[in-house]
């Protein structure tokens, strides 16, 4: 099949897949919007699954680019993993289809997809795992992190903040406050420095029985 034709029919059907969702889009749908024959489309996918699925990492490729222009190995990794995710999630508001990738949506939908679905999930995680690894021959980042956990993990975060904040008429600074305290809480911790932290142990050792709060309110 010629490049072009392809390209068309594949812009077609993330447009209405997008628009309408897998269930309510037919071929039929996608092959007027593109222009073709309905047999056309069966040439660029073997079924309409397949379609979808072609449509999805398509639209994983264009996400994981947009945000592949963020990085740039001469600024801090902790302050571009920062923004990274700031901007996957306004991202998610132009992209329902990666969206729905990441929520896991496609995979309750078309199970028998579900490992392939979940591969292109891990293509989306691609960019936080190169500011990871990034960070760490900076030395800003521990060396002995797993990674892809961690690329996980940020990922459920992000996914949290774009379910629970990211609505309402003060979304924007909703997100960008979550996204600070979420970020100083994984870089810093919730302990104080180490320095105050001995501090405090070395007092309550030398008043035995005396609470944390305690010694605070005496100083």
């Amino acid at each position: 099949m010629e490049r072009d034709k392809k390209e068309c029919i594949l812009t077609a059907a993330t447009r209405l897949f997008a628009s309408f969702g897998f269930k309510k889009t037919s071929v039929d749908q996608i092959a007027k919007d593109a222009g073709v024959a309905k047999g056309t489309v069966y040439l660029a996918a073997d079924t309409k699954e397949d379609l979808f699925y072609q449509a999805v990492h398509r639209e994983v490729r264009a996400y994981t680019a947009e945000i592949a222009k963020l990085i740039d190995p001469r600024k801090a990794a902790d302050v571009m993993l920062a923004e990274t995710t700031l901007a996957g999630i306004q991202y998610l508001d132009e992209r329902p289809l990666v969206r729905d990738l990441i929520f896991g949506n496609h995979q309750i939908l078309l199970p028998e997809w579900a490992d392939r679905l979940d591969e292109l999930r891990a293509l989306g995680r691609t960019n936080c795992a190169e500011i990871i690894r990034l960070g760490v021959r900076q030395g800003v980042f521990r060396a002995d992190l797993d990674v892809e956990e961690l690329s996980i993990l940020l990922e459920d975060m992000a996914i949290a903040t774009q379910v629970f904040h990211n609505r309402g008429a003060n979304k924007a600074e909703r997100l960008r406050k979550r996204l600070v305290t979420a970020f100083d809480l994984l870089m810093n911790g919730i302990r104080k420095t180490e320095e105050a932290l001995s501090s405090q142990l070395s007092a309550v050792s030398k008043n035995p029985g005396t609470s944390p709060a305690e010694l605070k309110a005496e100083s």
